[in-house]
């Protein structure tokens, strides 16, 4: 199928966040604290609950976004169609959103959203950021029955927040980390209490990078548990390899972004978004009047950044 946008408006793609985790963990509250953030963005929500009456979509409050309710169904299945055309509409509108945020049924299995966002044919509307899974620290374990369905969330997640983690001690966490690790290779994992993650972490937000360079783009209360490194080169550089760095960033990083001078196409510039695990590089059009450099900000746990080694593997690529 051939999709269209209205070419008024910008049409470079639309970043997608969706929000997907069980029942009661967390959703969202994760939702409200990035809707009622200071990230200066302009955001569309897809709020979707399972049944006749979206209950989620009554609970996001103060904000003045466009929230669309998607009821009566889930939308990794019975939805699909009304969620690519929502999505449509939403980005062909004169007031284009330059983020759309998907709140998932608690009993959706994102692997079917996330099949849905990948069609080529929506590529150049939409761009999924990342896919997000709210994990309940004190109930991850309760409701033996809906176990695997948990384990299916997380495994598409490209990060797990795990939150309400004041309500447990030190050995509940010990026990969701080794129940992690015993079924996942690779994973990011952020703990939270009412799920209070850094913006930056959360979205990508494409503000102009050169600011945030030299600057930490952490708030105070989040230094303490977050910190940022930063890379700048003159060089230009490879974009598989770069690929292949940024697919293999130790797992308490959780986030990259930066332009790109890129080897293969130094006339263009091209931007490099990371979430987890997923590796984004488009480009984004000609160098133009801007000095080619690539310029890379890479967000994760404090004292998680091993410098010289992190320049290193920049270095080579």
């Amino acid at each position: 199928m051939t999709y269209t946008t209205n070419r008024d408006v910008d049409s470079s793609p639309v970043p997608v966040t969706i929000l997907t985790g069980f029942l009661g963990a967390g959703k969202t509250t994760l939702l409200n604290r990035i809707l009622n953030g200071e990230h200066g963005l302009r955001i569309a929500v897809l709020v979707n609950d399972f049944g006749s009456i979206n209950i989620d979509a009554e609970l996001v409050v103060g904000v003045q976004s466009n929230i669309i309710s998607l009821a009566n169904g889930c939308i990794c299945c019975s939805i699909r169609d009304d969620l690519v055309e929502t999505v449509m509409q939403v980005i062909n509108r004169p007031d284009r959103p330059e983020h759309i945020l998907l709140e998932a049924s608690g009993v959706a299995e994102p692997s079917g959203i996330a099949v849905t966002f990948n069609n080529p044919g929506l590529r150049e509307h939409i761009r999924l950021d990342g896919i997000l899974c709210v994990v309940d620290a004190e109930q991850v374990f309760g409701a033996a029955q809906t176990m695997e369905l948990k384990i299916f969330q997380i495994a598409w997640a490209d990060m797990v927040i795990l939150n309400k983690v004041d309500l447990v001690n030190s050995d509940q966490i010990s026990k969701i980390k080794e129940w992690l690790d015993s079924r996942f290779h690779r994973y990011r994992l952020i703990e939270a209490t009412y799920c209070d993650v850094p913006l930056p972490i959360l979205l990508s937000v494409d503000r102009p990078l050169a600011s945030q360079l030299h600057t930490t783009i952490l708030d105070p209360d989040h230094s303490k548990t977050f910190s940022t490194w930063s890379y700048e080169t003159d060089r230009p550089v490879s974009l598989e390899m770069l690929r292949e760095t940024a697919s293999r960033l130790p797992e308490n990083i959780y986030r990259a972004k930066g332009v790109i001078y890129a080897a293969d196409e130094p006339e263009n510039r091209f931007v490099l978004q990371v979430v987890g695990r997923r590796v984004d590089i488009s480009l984004d059009g000609p160098w133009k009047d801007r000095r080619p450099r690539t310029q890379i900000v890479v967000i994760g746990a404090a004292g998680a950044f091993n410098a010289e080694a992190l320049r290193n593997k920049f270095d080579r690529i």
